[in-house]
């Protein structure tokens, strides 16, 4: 189904982070995520790169962007996490390019950036230093390990945070079986999920220093995000002393829960409590084992999950998905099936959601995203503008926000501060 292509002109809904301004200095994923997500909710985000070259994700290709000649432009992962920015290219490692980004600090009301642990102090852009400029600045810093601890200094990739944060220890067929190896999640959970706890904790500390007129430092680190969404599993290993395993796509504390080969495929069968257990068998004809002593409660189908997967293994296989599914909706029993990423975008509760925006920059190119998923009544988040060209607003925001000429502006060009 064709979408209908957005411009960048400027909504009249209200959105509800209107006048709130960010300077986003972040690169790939956790921060720009953050400040997407800002962004998505109204307010006006700068995002600062490097002349040339930019955010590093703008080269992590293929796919890659075309315009209309065929020419190569952003790869498709810089695009995720883009949306509704200005881009200012500005060399602040150079004490102009860094006097320049000083300027800009009292015209916005938060920061954030994902620089190693006192990587800006050296250029006047640290907490310390910001705070003097403008006290109400609420300033976000995202790395892996945080500022503090012994691992401070380490430099933090997702992948490494989902090995050494657990998830990777619960993620994978279990031990003994065929194909047994820690994996990780299919997307990067650990750059996302701090991404998400970051936007909380700007969103809650801009109320704080809309009340108090005091802004203040947030340390986000991609490991403490990563040990918070261990969740139930963290939950099991402090109160039994037990850590958990891998079980494949099993759950630990639920079954059945997994997923079953069908006659054409796969299908995930999500039984929750005990009524979805009976209404299952009754739907799959099983009687005898909604009979069974072993499986009245959760807690004895977990206690006897082996015994009750090798029952099930032969029934789930005698019928196709769609079948079961159709089945299985009319008994009240939660599944589903498992869509490749081109079938969620067909998915007919997904295009009703209108989960894709397709955006189109200044010069016509067409740009397909991710819609954000929050829905509200009054203030709904809206795609104002497409993920920006490099440096496309450098002119723009140097005259708007410091009153520079176009002489001083061609002067910082030639010298490649911008």
């Amino acid at each position: 189904m064709p979408k209908a292509l957005q411009s960048n002109a400027l909504p009249a809904s209200p959105t509800a982070l209107a006048g709130v301004r960010v300077l986003d200095l972040s690169r790939v994923l956790a921060g720009p995520w953050a400040t997407q997500t800002l962004g998505d909710l109204g307010a006006e985000v700068l995002k600062i790169e490097k002349p040339g070259s930019g955010d590093d994700t703008r080269s992590w290709g293929p796919p890659f962007l075309t315009d209309e000649s065929g020419t190569q432009g952003d790869a498709a992962y810089y695009t995720c996490a883009n949306r509704n920015k200005s881009s200012l290219t500005l060399d602040f490692t150079t004490p102009e390019g860094s006097e320049i980004l000083r300027a800009l600090i009292p015209n916005h009301d938060v920061l954030v950036e994902n620089f190693k642990t006192g990587g800006l102090a050296k250029y006047g852009l640290d907490y310390e230093s910001v705070v003097k400029l403008n006290p109400k600045m609420v300033y976000c810093s995202i790395t892996g390990f945080g500022h503090t601890g012994p691992y401070a200094a380490r430099a933090g990739y997702d992948y490494l945070v989902q090995a050494a944060g657990g998830l990777m220890s619960v993620t994978g067929q279990a031990d003994g079986t065929p194909g047994a190896e820690p994996l990780k999640v299919g997307v990067a959970v650990a750059d996302l999920f701090t991404g998400l706890y970051a936007t909380i904790a700007i969103l809650a500390a801009l109320r704080h220093a809309e009340a108090t007129g005091q802004g203040q430092h947030i340390d986000m680190a991609l490991l403490d995000c990563q040990t918070s969404v261990l969740a139930n599993q963290a939950a099991s290993f402090l109160v039994s002393g037990q850590a958990p395993r891998r079980l494949g796509n099993a759950h630990p504390n639920i079954a059945p829960y997994q997923v079953f080969p069908s006659a054409d495929g796969h299908i995930v069968l999500a039984i929750g409590n005990d009524g979805q257990w009976q209404q299952f068998c009754a739907a799959a004809d099983l009687s005898q084992l909604a009979q069974d002593a072993g499986y009245q409660t959760n807690a004895q189908r977990v206690a006897n999950r082996d015994r009750l997967i090798e029952s099930l293994l032969p029934v789930m296989a005698s019928k196709t998905t769609a079948c079961w599914i159709k089945d299985l909706e009319q008994a009240g029993v939660p599944c589903g099936p498992i869509n490749t990423i081109d079938q969620v975008f067909q998915d007919p509760q997904v295009v009703a959601r209108g989960m894709q925006q397709d955006l189109l920059r200044a010069d016509g190119t067409a740009i397909p995203t991710v819609a954000n998923p929050i829905k509200m009544s009054l203030t709904p988040p809206l795609a104002r503008r497409a993920p920006p060209a490099l440096g496309a607003d450098t002119e723009t925001e140097l005259k708007s926000l410091l009153g520079l000429s176009d002489t001083q502006i061609e002067g910082l060009r030639a010298k490649g501060i911008i």
